[in-house]
């Protein structure tokens, strides 16, 4: 398999000026990949640290929590290991949630002693977090003495920033004023159900927080914004090109002397400049050329805006809406729409592994049937996402194996968990040579635990355990459906994820050994994995990551020159139609049974446990929705009309 890196690609946002334009009122830096952005913003720290160390002077630090900066952190904890210390370096965190034990799973200063302070020789007594144990009462005052200790130590050098999708910073919700500083401020409902994961439930979720302020902020004197996903682009570009506003916290930022947006290239897709550059004049301003993959980008935003079918767009529609350089580069609009039109067309077939040999063209000499491997983050997403291709595979007679990567155990409620304990004592009662005595012990010990737990306690290994063969099940009673052999559904159970809790560990050796075993064995020849990086636990990223390290330690194998990996989204987000390579049409039965073998994930069905951010809707109405409108875009354009359709990519180099 071909591994051609993002610097190859034209298209690829880090190729194009950094400089503002026009519609940019801050400036932005977009790095290739998030790690390199938040190395480029721990190397600047450091640049301070040893700056001011050199003269004996403190370096004063402004810190966030998140999954955002960690990248960061791990960077920072490296260079102290090279030699880089936090002797001299004061810090100050943005915010905690109240009420918040600082011991709890979701305490922020637990997050920064676990990312941070525990692996570098910063001084305890220079750490600052702001306190969410306090009484009600203590509150205004512990602000005002926060505020204090930043002007006392001269006020801070370097803030980090992340961004909510409100445009927060900090807790600094819609409506928090340029002039706000360090105070209690009750959490908008899109944050706390953004925070929802990390609480096992959005109703566990604190309604408030102290947070710097605004005006706090903006008193730092060099200030670092980042900003990586697809889900964080739309309120990148409201906060980077909008207008300045208290509904976006962060549009403030416009007006600072020394603030920067670090972005990767999915937080930066929705900025003018890569959208649609040709607004803004000439793109080969912007490194840029009117080759095919930025013509098609082109031509389907024009047919969208003018409410057209590609082939029905005229000269006059080029030329009124921005796009005269490409029809001087490129032709006459007839020319194009025909170039455009034919490649997407080209993209929808009915036999994503390919057709057996009485189908195939004359002279091709295509392998069939193929060995597939359908890699799955959590137990439902290949249903979930790519359910309708999955079953269609099966029904076309190629050796599908299916790989869930892991237990997915901490997505269940407990209330599913004692179910299930009951019927095992059930069950031991009408069969009690199996066991009737080791079945009702269990269920004392499962609902004594239940009864006294409290939000965020991790479970037992007794209840992860019940909790993980849940899914198991459901999962393979969903590949079963779709047509999968018994023997070919592999349940990896990856230890990276296997902590109990939300936040999960890198990957290790151990989980791209075990992805390394299944390729040697199966030896496929294609892949289909999750290039759903806007998951809000973060695991597609690094189970597509494990993917394609492990692909990397068997890339010298015969086969797999000759292996293709595709890229499936998930229940958040689907590729744009200029992305899409292979269209995958369903037909209504084939949607049907798709919502058939979701169904089977009985514990993901009603009301999931981590249902996402900002959407009710079940995993299966989301699918549903999101391949009808691939269909109806694909039908709006000009081409043939279906009932539905699932989009892939063909992965083409870096995912980190």
């Amino acid at each position: 398999m071909p591994q051609p890196s993002h610097s190859d690609d034209p298209h690829h946002p880090h190729h194009a000026k950094s400089t503002p334009t026009a519609r940019e009122h801050i400036p932005v830096a977009v790095y290739p990949t998030s790690m390199a952005g938040s190395r480029a913003v721990a190397d600047e720290i450091a640049g301070l640290i040893r700056g001011k160390a050199a003269k004996g002077q403190t370096a004063v630090l402004g810190l966030a929590t998140g999954s955002t900066p960690k990248g960061v952190y791990e960077a920072l904890v490296d260079l102290h290991r090279q030699g880089l210390s936090f002797k001299n370096v004061v810090t100050f965190n943005l915010d905690e949630y109240w009420p918040m034990d600082e011991q709890s799973v979701q305490s922020y200063r637990r997050f920064m002693r676990e990312y941070l302070f525990d692996h570098v020789d910063i001084d305890p007594g220079n750490v600052h977090v702001p306190d969410g144990s306090l009484a009600r009462e203590q509150v205004a005052e512990y602000c005002d003495s926060y505020e204090r200790r930043i002007r006392d130590v001269g006020g801070i050098d370097l803030q980090i920033l992340g961004i909510g999708r409100t445009g927060h910073i900090g807790f600094n919700e819609p409506g928090s004023s340029r002039e706000s500083r360090t105070r209690l401020i009750t959490l908008d409902k899109v944050t706390r159900m953004d925070a929802a994961s990390d609480f096992f439930g959005e109703w566990n979720v604190p309604k408030k927080a102290i947070t710097m302020g605004v005006g706090t902020i903006l008193e730092a004197r060099q200030v670092f914004l980042l900003a990586f996903g697809e889900h964080k682009a739309q309120v990148v570009r409201r906060a980077v090109e909008g207008e300045i506003t208290s509904t976006i916290a962060a549009s403030f930022l416009q007006k600072h002397p020394s603030a920067r947006f670090v972005l990767d290239p999915a937080s930066a897709t929705e900025l003018t400049r890569y959208k649609t550059p040709w607004l803004l004049g000439p793109i080969e301003e912007f490194g840029l050329r009117w080759d095919g993959v930025m013509t098609k980008r082109a031509v389907i935003w024009l047919a969208r805006e003018v409410g057209k079918p590609i082939t029905k767009l005229t000269d006059e529609d080029y030329n009124e809406h921005g796009l005269q350089d490409l029809l001087a580069a490129r032709g006459s609009a007839y020319d194009l729409n025909i170039e455009v039109f034919r490649g997407m067309h080209r993209t929808i077939t009915g036999w994503p592994g390919g057709k057996p040999a009485e189908k195939q063209d004359a002279g091709s000499r295509e392998e069939y049937p193929k060995r597939i491997v359908v890699f799955s983050p959590h137990p439902d997403d290949d249903v979930i996402s790519m359910g309708g291709t999955f079953i269609r595979l099966c029904d076309q007679g190629h050796e599908v194996h299916v790989a869930y990567q892991t237990s997915g155990n901490i997505a269940v409620f407990d209330d599913d968990a004692l179910r299930h304990v009951d019927f095992v004592r059930e069950f031991a009662q009408a069969f009690p040579q199996l066991g009737r005595e080791f079945a009702e012990k269990l269920e004392g010990n499962i609902e004594s635990f239940i009864a006294r737990k409290t939000p965020g306690v991790v479970d037992t290994a007794e209840l992860q355990k019940i909790k993980a063969l849940i899914r198991r099940t459901e999962a393979r009673a969903g590949a079963r459906y779709s047509g999968v052999r018994p023997e070919n559904i592999h349940f990896l159970d990856l230890p990276f994820y296997e902590t109990g809790r939300v936040r999960k560990n890198p990957i290790g050796e151990e989980d791209i050994r075990i992805t390394v075993e299944l390729l040697m064995r199966v030896k496929p020849h294609q892949i289909y994995a999750a290039g759903d990086l806007s998951d809000p636990h973060g695991t597609h990223r690094v189970c597509l990551s494990c993917i394609i390290e492990a692909f990397k330690r068997v890339s010298h194998e015969r086969w797999a020159e000759q292996c293709v990996l595709w890229l499936y989204r998930g229940a958040w987000q689907e590729w744009s139609p200029e992305e899409i390579e292979m269209a995958v049409p369903l037909a209504p039965d084939e949607v049907k049974r798709k919502r058939l073998a979701i169904f089977k994930h009985e514990s993901q069905k009603d009301s999931a446990l981590f249902p996402g951010p900002n959407d009710q809707r079940e995993f299966w109405q989301r699918a549903e929705d999101r391949n009808r409108a691939t269909a109806e875009l694909y039908d709006a354009l000009g081409l043939p009309e279906y009932q539905a359709i699932e989009g892939f990519v063909r992965w083409k180099g870096s995912v980190v």
